[in-house]
């Protein structure tokens, strides 16, 4: 397999100093004579196939590579060593069970989330948020205590304009953790609200509470909170529009739209057509 390798004085700076810098090497050490190394060396090549592009599994033979042995201090069989940047960071001598291994490998291979996480902020910083929406949501939906996703997520759902989704998901952020990034996403989250109170919205609001029934003022302040990114207000405004009437001018169209242009990803679109398809069917 492409990522086991032999270790040998000839490919020892290749494998150990130089693939180390950009990969984990896993050197086992074994030898022929001793059963349990037998035995983990197939272990760790099971294990090492499901890595293929973040693991590569070094195995030096004892009885060959002598030198190699005494230069990691090697003392009995099974030894195996976790190799980073060229440096020892962890490792076990002794037979292991199979769960033990993978815990220790947990703690130092890359993690789904964070490649996801990545990702959507190489497109935060291409201002695609659509898009980093749902690779931000990916990565929350796997591990939802960590706060650096977190801060992700809600600077995603502010560009959206999710107002009430950022305050609720900034709002779990414990003491410990608010820090600066915290207090800048506080900031954007108060800007956006004041920003989002357009003078159109509030005259639409006032006349919309003098005349409560009026379906047409209802869309009219739909359109208006669409604008101003308050696409749940407004979606939950046009329902109560079809809800009265199912073919009301376009307010079916509106509402399908907004619907359609929720990023990838987004549960406030199954939400809606959800209510949408009880409202036909």
């Amino acid at each position: 397999m492409d990522n086991i390798v032999h270790i040998t004085l000839e490919n020892f700076q290749q494998v150990i100093i130089e693939q180390s810098k950009q990969t984990l090497i896993m050197v086992g050490f074994w030898a022929e004579w001793d059963e349990s190394s037998l035995q983990t060396m197939a272990m760790l090549e099971r294990i090492a196939a499901e890595y293929p592009s973040d693991l590569i599994l070094a195995k030096v033979n004892c009885d060959e590579q002598q030198q190699i042995a005494q230069q990691f201090g090697v003392r009995g069989l099974p030894t195996v060593m976790l190799v980073k940047e060229s440096q020892p960071i962890d490792g076990f001598a002794g037979p292991q069970e199979e769960a033990e291994v993978r815990a220790l490998l947990e703690k130092h291979l890359p993690k789904v989330e964070d490649g996801l996480l990545a990702q959507a902020q190489a497109l935060i910083a291409e201002q695609d948020y659509q898009q980093a929406f749902g690779l931000a949501k990916q990565a929350y939906d796997i591990d939802n205590q960590r706060v650096d996703i977190k801060f992700v997520l809600t600077d995603i759902y502010i560009e959206l304009g999710r107002i009430a989704q950022a305050k609720e998901l900034l709002g779990t952020v414990g003491l410990v953790d608010q820090d600066h990034q915290y207090s800048v996403l506080l900031g954007k989250i108060e800007l956006a609200e004041q920003a989002a109170e357009s003078p159109e919205i509030k005259a639409l609001e006032a006349e919309l509470e003098k005349s409560p029934d009026d379906l047409e003022l209802k869309v009219k302040l739909g359109v208006q909170l669409q604008q101003a990114n308050r696409t749940e207000e407004a979606l939950a405004l046009l329902l109560t529009v079809l809800q009265k009437d199912l073919n009301f001018g376009e307010a079916k169209k509106l509402t399908l739209d907004m619907i359609n242009a929720l990023p990838d990803g987004d549960p406030l679109a199954g939400v809606y057509r959800r209510k949408i398809y009880s409202l036909l069917y």
